[in-house]
């Protein structure tokens, strides 16, 4: 991790300069051009008003039901439950396709806010190069007509694709990282804007800026009239309860620190019952000098709330031995430590992924699966040195890398 350690430096010093120009500085990644997706190559194949009026009966209450003590999972969950939140959805046939993974940008910050993250069961955070991060948004048991900007694959993304055996939209990728994936088992799988994929990938303008944009309630057409394999998957291995477990520390907010430029807070709202996201609004020297403002949704212009955030701890190995160059793989296989923040308190657990065709779950001290809170869940993915700590304050802090 030196040339982590390195460019943290690089990026704290031009912070420093920043604040003597009165400007903020954020970290630029280069992309390479577009390579042509593997499957591009592939060809494309009244009712009449009624006379009389009617005064409707007054609707029969009927009770909620309750959240069963037991809870869902990690097997056999109910038709129409979710295994990925533990919670019903409002149309069963979703469940019935394979979920779908997109790849969005967290920097620029003039880009924000992002669009369909609150659409999202899940969302993976996870550090790519020079104090950057990105999000792999999973979207299961709910659509989103607009998911934005999609950005390019990291070598994290294999991880996630192999482990909810999902469709995967992405902007483009490095070389080797883009011949590995067009190269894997799952390449048929794989979309970008083509003109296979028109009108499910597309852009949009707003003040003048390019978007790359998804509306994932289009990709089933796209799979059948691919010949892809859309067929439901085995997505057991996640336990969710609505009683909150004993045990755990009280923590009013999270505080995750990637980099100097990327760093956030989730805070705990007791009314809602989940986490409302804050992201960083300049570059930050140390924790002292951060500045939050809260996240939205810009498809509805909602705060961004999850009911589960979950901090993981694993190994990032650096495989370019360029100076000026930072690709990251991180195999996220075995066991390892992690921490779950619900109902305003934080446990330490582990984090289980037996073999690729896993999906993500976490373990109590005695081996049983850790029940989560019925609802969406932010994986924050850490380095396996990172730090953790309790503050004074009572809440905790992950950080990156320590020296950060």
């Amino acid at each position: 991790m030196k040339k982590i350690f390195v460019a943290v430096i690089f990026l704290i010093i031009l912070s420093l300069v920043a604040a003597c120009q009165s400007t903020n500085v954020t970290p630029t990644v280069v992309e390479t051009p577009l390579l042509p997706s593997p499957t591009a190559l592939q060809p494309e194949p009244a009712t009449p008003t009624p006379t009389f009026t009617v005064t409707p009966l007054p609707p029969i209450a009927t009770p909620t039901p309750k959240y069963p003590e037991e809870g869902y999972g990690p097997t056999n969950f109910p038709e129409g439950v979710n295994p990925l939140t533990g919670l019903e959805v409002e149309d069963p046939a979703l469940l019935n396709r394979r979920p779908i993974i997109i790849k969005v940008q967290n920097l620029p910050r003039a880009d924000r806010p992002h669009w369909g993250l609150s659409n999202a069961d899940i969302v993976y955070e996870y550090y790519t190069e020079f104090g950057t991060t990105r999000f792999a948004a999973i979207f299961y048991g709910e659509d989103a007509e607009m998911v934005a900007p999609i950005r390019s694959a990291r070598l994290f993304d294999f991880n996630v694709v192999r482990a909810y055996k999902g469709m995967f939209i992405f902007g483009s990728a490095y070389e080797n990282t883009y011949n590995r994936l067009v190269n894997s088992e799952f390449a048929n799988r794989l979309m970008i804007e083509s003109a296979n994929t028109a009108g499910i990938i597309y852009r949009i303008e707003p003040n003048t800026k390019n978007y790359e944009v998804a509306d994932t309630s289009k990709v089933a057409d796209y799979t059948q009239r691919m010949g892809i394999d859309n067929s439901r998957q085995n997505l057991d291995g996640m336990f969710f309860q609505m009683q909150a477990p004993v045990g755990g520390e009280a923590s009013e907010s999270v505080y995750v620190r990637f980099s100097g430029a990327v760093y956030n807070r989730w805070d705990y709202n007791p009314t809602s019952h989940a986490y409302t996201r804050f992201s960083d609004v300049e570059n930050s020297v140390g924790p002292d000098d951060e500045v939050y403002e809260r996240l939205i949704d810009r498809a509805n212009n909602k705060p961004i709330e999850i009911e589960n955030i979950a901090v993981i701890f694993v190994r990032h190995e650096d495989i370019d031995a360029r100076p000026t160059v930072e690709v990251l793989d991180v195999n996220l296989l075995g066991t390892g430590e992690a921490y779950i923040a619900r109902d305003g308190k934080v446990y330490e657990v582990t984090w289980s992924r037996p073999n690729e065709e896993s999906v993500l779950t976490f373990l109590n001290a005695d081996g049983s699966v850790f029940p989560l809170k019925p609802g969406q869940t932010w994986v924050e993915v850490m380095t396996l040195n990172g730090k953790t700590e309790k503050q004074t304050d009572g809440n905790y802090r992950f950080t990156l890398v320590p020296e950060w």
